[in-house]
């Protein structure tokens, strides 16, 4: 018993040393979650917003066609929910255009079948119908290629060994346990590793790529036959070509395919069978405007004393071209527009203002956020001079938070807190309301691989949210299976509900967000 009462005595010392702010949501807290579970569950936009993103002017690779014209309707949108400031702000340049305008592809002999494949993005077409013989050119490593010099003109070309389709016995659509949260809430040791060899790796098989690539074009074949990883017909497929005409290599004609497709074709030429194809691509590049663009709107705050600090949300607008751009990220630009279109038909008072941004360019690097934080708030690469600190703006001081989704379609289970432990108790009061929602863990841990990192990179709170990942990794990101099928209409309510209170509560604080210290300045990037 008296170790019951010495837990309990703790707990109450603990509860009366914390700031108020960081106990439970307040009454007007509570009513103003209210209000906004009533706008987001009972009269919710999200899903029209994801028809017209993915449907109507998906997929959306940077500097294409589809981007500008789901960008405009994107502002007017914004525009007719009576937004502040919405605005598309330059960035760049991102580098030249490109859209697959016709695509078609099948085998003729010895049995004709359509293929199940996708161009690469930045790469040339065809020119036309293209009928030629298929041929095998295994190349894993750079001594290969003298094998087949002037054995590939006018061919198409398969120079990799078939992937791996292990049977599957587990679904690949998946949701979160007790336990994994449970998991996911600890703090792990880090162990001694290397990632300078991860590295390594990668680059040397980007190294090899482009020695094939160059050879290939050299050959002059008709096209680079590449195979998809994943199995069932998903073909996942990005960039083949390079984005500025002046520096980059030439490439040949590149497709993936379906892995079941490509192994039929390899297995046939094994066998010593002859294999005609024919493909038809028309792909066309833009050099017109070389410039991309964030988008940007608001909702000024009310409270002079706090209406120029910032709280921001947000998530990347750009998507790889397979599918239509729906779970990546079509859902968290989705869901970030209708959680500013609550606030603001909601008519709650905001002391701060609050700023969404979407951004393009994420796809090749964080391309967009990164742009955006550099003109705004500091640059990671610049010190500041007598310090070891990073040189920041005078905006970075106002800047409370950023708030982003791009995991998928998965509903809301947590925060991730890179590392910052200031704010753990006041995210835990904060998800109070949302427990039965399904939202309940904090980890300490870092996640990666988001626009949240451009802010965490100068110093600034930058927050991704935990979602059930679903089948995000498994079949949707980056596939021809990324698609509004795909999306969960109450998970995407739930997002929209949650970040709109978690921005709305952050906007009201008396208090910024604590920070954690400003990084030192990093190494420059290589391009």
């Amino acid at each position: 018993m008296r170790k019951y009462a010495s837990a309990l005595a703790v707990f109450v010392v603990l509860l009366a040393v914390l700031p108020l702010a960081a106990q439970s949501p307040s009454q007007a807290d509570l009513s103003a979650i209210h209000q906004i579970k009533e706008a987001g569950f009972g009269d919710s936009k999200v899903m029209e917003i994801m028809s017209y993103l993915t449907d109507v002017y998906g997929p959306r690779l940077t500097n294409s066609p589809n981007i500008k014209e789901a960008a405009n309707w994107t502002t007017t949108k914004m525009k007719e929910w009576q937004l502040a400031n919405v605005h598309l702000e330059q960035w760049g340049p991102f580098g030249r255009g490109w859209s697959n305008e016709r695509f078609s592809a099948q085998v003729i002999s010895p049995r004709p079948f359509p293929l199940i494949a996708y161009p690469k993005a930045w790469t040339p077409g065809t020119n036309g119908p293209v009928t030629a013989d298929a041929t095998l050119a295994l190349i894993l490593k750079e001594d290969d290629i003298a094998k087949y010099h002037g054995q590939l003109k006018g061919k198409f070309v398969l120079t990799a060994a078939i992937p791996e389709n292990p049977e599957r016995f587990e679904p690949q659509a998946h949701r979160y346990t007790d336990a994994e949260l449970t998991d996911l809430a600890t703090q792990p040791v880090p162990a001694a590793q290397n990632p300078e060899d991860r590295a390594a790796q990668f680059r040397a098989q980007r190294e090899l790529n482009l020695k094939i690539q160059k050879f290939l074009v050299e050959e002059g074949v008709a096209a680079w036959i590449e195979p998809s990883r994943s199995d069932d017909g998903t073909v996942f497929v990005q960039q083949g070509g390079g984005r500025d005409k002046e520096k980059d290599p030439p490439t040949p004609t590149r497709v993936a395919i379906a892995s079941e497709n490509y192994g039929r074709i390899y297995r046939m030429l094994d066998k010593k069978v002859p294999v005609t194809m024919q493909l038809d691509i028309q792909n066309k590049f833009y050099d017109d405007d070389l410039m991309s663009f964030n988008i940007i709107g608001e909702i000024p705050g009310t409270d002079k004393a706090k209406a120029d600090e910032v709280v921001m949300l947000g998530g990347h607008f750009d998507s790889w071209h397979g599918g239509t751009g729906a779970t990546d990220n079509g859902a968290g630009s989705a869901v970030m527009l209708e959680a500013i279109r609550i606030l603001k038909t909601t008519g709650l008072k905001m002391r701060r203002t609050v700023r969404l941004g979407l951004w393009t360019g994420e796809e090749q690097g964080l391309l967009g956020s990164r742009a955006y934080v550099k003109q705004h708030f500091a640059d990671p690469e610049v010190g500041q001079p007598g310090t070891d600190k990073i040189k920041t703006l005078p905006e970075h001081a106002k800047l409370d938070a950023y708030y982003n989704i791009d995991n998928g379609t998965g509903k809301i289970r947590g925060v991730y807190l890179q590392g910052n432990e200031m704010v753990a108790p006041l995210f835990s009061s904060w998800m109070e309301p949302f427990h039965d929602l399904g939202m309940t863990t904090l980890s300490i841990r870092d996640t990666g691989g988001t626009d949240h990192l451009s802010y965490n990179a100068v110093g600034l709170p930058g927050f991704q949210f935990i979602q059930d990942p679903m089948d995000y990794d498994t079949r949707t990101h980056h596939s021809n299976m990324d698609v509004y099928e795909r999306i969960q209409e109450p998970d995407m309510k739930q997002m929209a509900v949650i970040v709109a209170s978690f921005v709305y509560m952050t906007a009201n604080r008396d208090e910024m967000l604590p920070r954690k210290p400003l990084p030192k300045p990093r190494p420059p990037r290589q391009p």
